[in-house]
């Protein structure tokens, strides 16, 4: 059995990356309840605010199983949650995880989504001591694509419609990123 992994606090120029509160229910739900944001995602967007919940005691199962850790991610600016970041399957032995995350559109464009997982792929490398992170994305969604390669991701496949959502097919793109090739952005991500 793994040990616990602690969430950790991340922060950013710009960003604080923390572990989800139960208070964040209502932003997580407006976040997965909206078709927009999900339309690349790999299940129907939330129905029902229980949902949020569910997700947020499945954030405190992954630090007490020690499989992962889902952050939220907020503006330091004005506080305000602009979505989350997460690095799940963790897996000592071959010193891998996979990363994944979710903003809401207003977020879209200005660079929080690759601000956050460089400073979550940080902690990562040097305090997981990870040799591999994996990512997918929809084919389609070109925006996260390039979210990855910024991040020095290397598309290495397709997964062949891989997913089925609402009746509609969709292919994925499977990206990796090797330790030996993981260029950490000059920018210092610091501890609170």
């Amino acid at each position: 059995m793994k040990t616990s992994l602690p969430t950790p606090s991340l922060h950013t120029a710009r960003l604080r990356l923390r572990a989800f509160e139960d208070t964040d229910a209502d932003d997580l739900f407006a976040l997965h309840s909206s078709a927009y944001v999900l339309r690349y995602w790999d299940s129907p967007p939330w129905s029902e605010r229980g949902r949020a919940e569910k997700f947020i005691a499945g954030c405190r199962r992954l630090e007490e199983e020690g499989s992962g850790a889902r952050l939220a991610v907020e503006r330091v600016s004005d506080g305000a949650f602009i979505g989350w970041c997460s690095l799940s399957g963790w897996n000592p032995d071959y010193r891998s995880a996979s990363l994944g995350y979710c903003y809401n559109d207003a977020a879209w464009g200005h660079g929080y989504a690759t601000e956050a997982g460089r400073a979550l792929l940080r902690w990562a490398f040097d305090t997981l001591d990870l040799n591999r992170v994996q990512a997918e994305a929809d084919t389609r969604n070109a925006a996260s694509a390039r979210v990855l390669e910024k991040l020095g991701f290397v598309r290495e496949g397709t997964l062949r419609e891989d997913c089925v959502v609402d009746g509609e097919v969709s292919d994925s793109w499977v990206y990796g990123l090797i330790r030996r090739e993981w260029q950490p952005s000059p920018e210092q991500v610091r501890a609170p």
